[in-house]
């Protein structure tokens, strides 16, 4: 809880302020069952209306002033814990943006979900009832055993014996319940990843008739929470009965004593019925304070769980020294470049990765499923950070260079394009909140988006569902590609980004952003061969190391993870188009000599 304090301070005057009102509640709680003894003995056994009514209007105005003090207590409780719990969610919130792809790693996004949610409302119901139960429930069963004993010290006694079998059953409880409540909550954690990963994968889980699966899958998880959770609760299901147990035979003892001593003329009654009423207050307390301490248990695991993210330091961040050039002009250069995912001592999806790129012109790269391609974007765009070499641009070591800078200079098109809730101008204009429609425009056509946007009875302000459910795969890219256009970067990464393209489109697409961008150094990430042939340079990566570097040509003629690559997707032989391409060369200057 002490990493979770700096965001308490702002509301310490008014969390001052609460425990001070149940204060004066928990004062005039303390007063009634003294000014019901005196209303008995001094009242009722002598029949005096006159003391009935005094002492009566007493025993109102504590009532009500204990109910004012109450509720300004309860007010004052829900304004802190209230604002506490959405400056922590806030915090949470924030400090994920901070995070690297890495960091991403360690924290899945249903734990992540979790930590936002049930364990920030955890932490949140315990400030406020830690503002309430804190002064009460101490404060109540103290007063009135010290009460007890100002009435009778026999009475008194009998409290004070009661109450260290509540409080040792109270210790054994914490030391049960609190790794009980964190293993509930892993198991919490796990249930919701299992939701999140089958809502976003349903539509897959239906083609392949894998509902049952699916189902099997949630119900391992929800019975695996289940148990855990009943395991936690058990704790309370002893808590209750015992306790109620206790505050029967401490009434009990203190109605057969007092009427013992009542019968021998040697305590008023007033005094046993105030004693009954003292023993009440101190057992409900403790039960109070029991519960309390219990759902502390479960909150500090919460909190526990909250400090970790909070703890995390992003491990790609700003250079104190970092350094702002005045212009980029695109020229990237990976220098014996070596990467491992997870803590850097995995698997090598990169190994001795060198190629360098010049400014303006464009990079190919094509590969294998796994063999690293959309690993050297990341690194580019400095989403992770190279266990071993370097990645340049213009001559500058990225992990120099500042974030914001980097990334504004960078537009990056992801393997699947993620649009946000929200119409078509919104998600376009994600970059760059201010352009004008026709830069959105401009943007739009440039990535063959604009014909089908306008075929929407609502165009550029047709609403698309989360993560653009209502539109098709390849409309769903071509937007993500008006997005990063609409930003106007001098370094363009498509990463795998015109799958879903028919060819035709895909090459009136290409042939847009070499008009519209021909300054920029663009970076195509591709399966196939036709996507790659035209540009300038393609890098062909295998198993994470560079198997060939040069032009559609040379690679032919040279590279045989190119050449299969070819083959596989043309049916054609690669050295006969080599020499076919050669042939036409040499024709060509011929005619032209």
């Amino acid at each position: 809880m002490r990493n979770l304090l700096p965001l308490f301070r702002p509301y310490w005057r008014v969390a001052v302020l609460a425990p001070v009102c149940m204060l004066l509640e928990v004062a005039m709680d303390l007063a009634q069952p003294a000014l019901m003894a005196r209303l008995i003995d001094q009242g009722l056994l002598r029949g005096d209306l006159h003391r009935i009514i005094g002492v009566g209007l007493w025993m109102v105005a504590a009532a009500f002033f204990g109910l004012a003090a109450g509720v300004g207590c309860n007010v004052l409780a829900s304004i802190v814990s209230q604002n506490f719990g959405a400056d922590l969610r806030q915090a949470l919130f924030e400090r994920v943006q901070t995070f690297s792809f890495r960091n991403l790693d360690t924290f899945s996004l249903g734990t992540l979900v979790t930590r936002m949610t049930n364990d920030v409302t955890q932490v949140q119901n315990l400030m406020q009832q830690l503002q309430q139960g804190l002064i009460r429930g101490p404060g109540l069963a103290l007063g009135s055993i010290v009460m007890a004993l100002i009435l009778d010290r026999k009475l008194g006694i009998i409290l004070l014996i009661a109450a260290p079998f509540v409080g040792v059953f109270l210790y054994v409880s914490l030391k049960v319940a609190s790794p009980r409540f964190a293993k509930s909550q892993r198991a919490l954690d796990h249930v919701n990843s299992t939701v999140q990963e089958n809502l976003a994968g349903i539509r897959v889980i239906k083609a392949f008739a894998r509902s049952a699966y699916a189902i099997a899958r949630f119900e391992e998880a929800n019975e695996a929470y289940t148990r855990a959770a009943m395991r936690a609760a058990r704790i309370m299901v002893v808590n209750t009965p015992y306790m109620n147990l206790v505050l029967d035979l401490s009434i009990v003892s203190v109605i057969w004593f007092g009427g013992h001593l009542v019968w021998r003329g040697m305590l008023p009654l007033g005094n046993v019925v105030a004693g009954i009423n003292y023993t009440t207050q101190v057992l409900t307390s403790l039960m109070m304070v029991s519960a309390m301490l219990v759902n502390a248990s479960q909150a500090m695991a919460s909190a526990h769980r909250i400090a970790d993210v909070l703890r995390a330091e992003p491990d790609i961040h700003n250079l104190p020294d970092a350094v702002l050039p005045r212009r980029c002009q695109g020229r990237i250069a990976f220098r014996h470049v070596g990467f491992s995912y997870g803590d850097g001592h995995g698997r090598r999806v990169l190994d001795d990765v060198s190629f360098e790129v010049k400014p303006g012109q464009k990079l190919g790269i094509i590969g294998a499923t796994g063999s690293g391609k959309s690993t050297i974007a990341h690194l580019l765009a400095r989403l992770y950070d190279p266990t071993e070499g370097q990645v340049l641009l213009d001559g500058v070591d990225v992990r120099q260079l500042h974030l914001g800078w980097l990334r504004q200079h960078i537009g990056m098109v992801p393997q699947q394009a993620l649009l946000f809730t929200g119409s078509i101008r919104d998600n376009i204009a994600f970059g760059r909140p201010g352009a004008s429609q026709r830069e959105i425009v401009e943007a739009a056509r440039v990535a063959q988006a604009h014909e089908f946007i306008t075929s929407f009875p609502h165009g550029y302000e047709t609403v698309v569902g989360q993560r653009g459910v209502t539109l098709s795969g390849g409309q769903k890219q071509r937007i993500a590609i008006a997005r990063a256009l609409l930003v106007k970067p001098q370094i363009l990464i498509l990463d795998d980004s015109t799958s879903a393209l028919d060819v035709a489109t895909e090459a009136r697409l290409l042939a847009a952003l070499q008009q519209q961008f021909a300054g920029a150094t663009v970076i195509l990430i591709a399966q196939r061969i036709s996507s790659v042939a035209d540009c300038d340079v393609i890098l062909v990566l295998a198993d994470g190391r560079v198997a060939g570097f040069g032009t559609h040509a040379e690679l032919l003629a040279t590279c045989p993870v190119y050449q299969d690559i070819y083959a596989s997707q043309t049916g054609q032989n690669p050295v006969e188009s080599t020499l076919t391409g050669q042939t036409a060369l040499r024709e060509e200057a011929a005619d032209l000599g």
